[in-house]
């Protein structure tokens, strides 16, 4: 894929994010403890560019590892590094890099804009916040490449309020910001959980490009493993707060090791409406795995015949 006006990547010093033993604690009732995250280290950097793929069911703790990544949220335990420096004791100036080389892409578009406002805001008020054009009229071609550069016509959506625009046009205009930006990380939290089929494969091939053409490594947060095989360079497994299991999407795909890592593949539906699930999930060692139903219709014979064995 080529760039629209003919550019790669620049090149540049690697950078690196990373989470270092990370750990989140959150109050539950009755004075309880919610561990979301528990001692979760990994880095990302910019080189060689990839879509790291974090994989896990709802409530695992993959958002908020997309929040203290962004800075949104500061853990109970453990470092967040952005070249080596705490993301939480930056400098104002260390700040505002970090904001602009770490973008946020969230599941729902919506929430992003101002509803009393055009869309056309988000744009200026980065290009203000990040000195990126000396005019407006050279801020307009920034913001119309960038809108091209997603498959966007500028006249189709500036102007326009966010209800006005469907879901895959909210959730193009965001990258179209990060395309404004050109970060060396992006964290996509969920995003295409609210598109439909179509919509949601053009908004992934967005990201190969970005990754190919401007050289940008994706964090890209899913339960989704079909948009993992699509996307994806790593997998990380996350179950119950902790990574347990890593490796290339091919590795991982085709010789899972943990447990929860083949009860997720093996959830994945077959597309031939005769070929239904026999299997049931149980939970064995505290960890949900596929039984073959007829086994555990055999073991609750015997426990209707023995109860007290």
């Amino acid at each position: 894929m080529t760039e629209s006006n003919g550019a790669g990547p620049a090149p540049s010093a690697v950078k690196e994010l990373a989470l270092s033993h990370v750990t989140q604690v959150f109050p539950g009732r009755a004075g309880s403890q919610v561990i979301a995250v528990r001692d979760v280290s990994f880095t990302l950097s910019s080189s060689p560019a990839k879509i790291t793929c974090l994989v896990g069911a709802s409530g695992s703790g993959k958002s908020t590892i997309a929040r203290i990544l962004l800075a949104l949220q500061r853990p109970t335990s453990g470092s967040v590094t952005y070249q080596g420096r705490n993301i939480f004791r930056l400098s104002r100036r260390e700040y505002d890099e970090f904001r602009r080389d770490v973008q946020p892409v969230f599941q729902d578009p919506y929430a992003i804009f101002n509803p009393v406002y055009p869309v056309d805001r988000v744009f200026w008020k980065t290009i203000k916040k990040f000195r990126l054009a000396h005019s407006r009229e050279e801020g307009q071609k920034l913001i119309d490449q960038a809108l091209e550069s997603v498959r966007l016509r500028p006249s189709a959506v500036l102007g326009h309020y966010a209800h006005q625009l469907s879901g895959g046009q909210r959730q193009r205009l965001m990258l179209a910001r990060v395309s404004l930006l050109r970060p060396s990380f992006i964290i996509a939290d969920e995003p295409v959980s609210m598109l439909d089929a179509q919509v949601r494969r053009s908004f992934l091939d967005l990201l190969v490009e970005f990754q190919e053409v401007y050289g940008m490594t994706t964090l890209f947060i899913t339960h989704d493993l079909s948009t993992v095989a699509y996307v994806g360079d790593e997998m990380k497994t996350i179950f119950q707060g902790s990574i347990v299991e890593d490796g290339t999407v091919e590795q991982v795909m085709t010789a899972p090791r943990h447990p929860y890592t083949k009860l997720l593949l093996a959830s994945v539906p077959i597309p031939d409406p005769d070929q239904r699930w026999t299997d049931r999930v149980e939970l064995v060692d505290g960890i949900p795995r596929m039984v073959p139903a007829g086994a555990a219709a055999a073991t609750t014979a015997a426990e209707a015949e023995h109860p007290g064995s």
